[in-house]
């Protein structure tokens, strides 16, 4: 039996629980059996002292560690089941007494998930997004489709740099005549306008030709990764070599064969352009009318007992940076790698990731709640059919989903999934 107390934030306590003698003569049998092998007793072989003899000359006190971590977790794990409770994180467990020959009584201080006091969450008006497509909208999709099969053409000699346009050129960076590390390239490609060098330095690059030699002066932003140059004045002595500018091809029957092979005219390249806006529209319209309908569920919830156990947000936040860099991993990109070329850190990127996580697990909670009152148990059926999407979806075989998910998580998932369901089907749009 394990005693629950909870503490007047309501989302900590302390759990009281015992570990049978019976339980603790168990772990002792084993956690010999574990060390008997590096026992040396005088007229022994090591791995053939008896147990008796080994408990008569050093006590079984001597044991009680390795028995702790051999009986600890099964008992642990069924007190938090018989207290009824969701403990989040690590619990700090200490005992009360390891007395010989009796129950050890032990007591635990844990976290644990809040209740959560559900609100309206169905037949919630939310606000539709409208999904409809102009032909302006397929005209600019065209002109971008234009741009990206443009050509960039050397400019004749004397011809002025404009937005647009892609210069080549040397730079030599310093600030207070220091040059700096990074600040010095030859032969770089860049695109002005695009806004990708230090704000204020493409602009002055606008109007001058090919041959000229630029002072560029120019100030970091107070928020430059490199800490060493944020805020500071700089001078870069830029060399301009070649202005190239895009040349468009025209917007014929041949560039829309070009785009896409499937289609014959730009007709055809239009109508398929439209149909793939709109899709694309709708979809996000729905993901958005999802995203608010969710949102106001748990807007309308509450938090019984105070603010979300900090342990559940650095476990979300955990969870979310081990995603991101998995992802990237199976891109070929190392998180040392990827902290390098981002000038990230980790500890910038758990920041990054805090950001909205204790809205994340209030939707997760509230949801689980609803998966309660609702009831939604998916069935075997349910579970095989979410098998053969996923396996579908990620190109691998089923049995390599089952071996991956177990029946419970895939169960969960699918609850929950059912609880988004429940709030998307029975909202309104206003």
């Amino acid at each position: 039996m394990s005693k629950w107390t909870a503490a007047a934030d309501a989302n900590r306590g302390t759990l009281e629980f015992s570990i049978a003698q019976e339980d603790v003569q168990k772990g002792l049998k084993a956690a010999f059996e574990k060390n008997k092998d590096k026992i040396a007793v005088p007229g022994f072989r090591k791995g053939k002292v008896p147990m008796a003899l080994f408990l008569q000359k050093f006590g079984e006190e001597a044991l009680y560690q390795d028995v702790m971590d051999i009986v600890l977790p099964a008992a642990y794990q069924a007190a938090v089941a018989d207290a009824g409770i969701t403990v989040v994180g690590q619990p700090d467990i200490a005992p009360v007494s390891m007395e010989k020959g009796a129950d050890w009584e032990m007591k635990a201080e844990v976290a644990v998930a809040p209740e959560i006091k559900l609100g309206d969450y169905t037949g919630l008006a939310v606000e539709k997004q409208d999904a409809k497509v102009s032909d302006e909208d397929v005209d600019a999709e065209i002109k971008r489709m234009q741009e990206n099969q443009a050509e960039l053409v050397l400019q004749p000699e004397g011809t002025k740099a404009e937005n647009g346009d892609t210069v080549v050129i040397d730079f030599d960076g310093s600030i207070d005549g220091d040059h700096f590390e990074g600040g010095q390239s030859k032969d770089y490609s860049l695109e002005l306008g695009s806004g990708s060098f230090i704000p204020g330095f493409e602009e002055q690059l606008v109007g001058h030709v090919a041959g000229d030699d630029v002072d560029v002066k120019v100030t970091f932003p107070e928020d430059y990764q490199a800490k060493d140059l944020a805020g500071k004045e700089a001078l870069f002595e830029v060399k301009l070599h070649e202005i190239k500018r895009k040349s468009l091809p025209e917007l014929d029957d041949e560039f829309a064969k070009d785009v896409d092979e499937d289609v014959d005219t730009l007709d055809e390249l239009k109508a398929k352009t439209k149909k793939n806006l709109e899709e694309a529209r709708q979809q996000a319209a729905d993901d958005a009318f999802e995203d608010a309908a969710v949102e106001a569920a748990v807007k309308n919830a509450e938090v019984v007992g105070g603010d979300i156990p900090q342990e559940m947000i650095d476990e979300d936040v955990h969870r979310q940076m081990q995603q991101y860099l998995g992802q990237l991993q199976q891109q070929g990109i190392s998180p040392q790698m990827f902290f390098q070329i981002s000038g990230q850190t980790e500890d910038s990127l758990k920041k990054q990731f805090a950001e909205g996580a204790d809205t994340r697990v209030k939707t997760n909670l509230v949801l689980e709640a609803i998966v309660k009152k609702e009831d939604f148990q998916p069935s075997d059926e349910e579970v095989a059919a979410e098998v053969k999407d996923l396996a579908s979806q990620y190109n691998i075989s089923e049995e390599q989903v089952k071996q991956s998910l177990s029946d419970a998580l895939l169960k969960h998932d699918i609850a929950m999934k059912s609880a988004v369901d429940k709030i998307v089907s029975t909202a309104k749009a206003k």
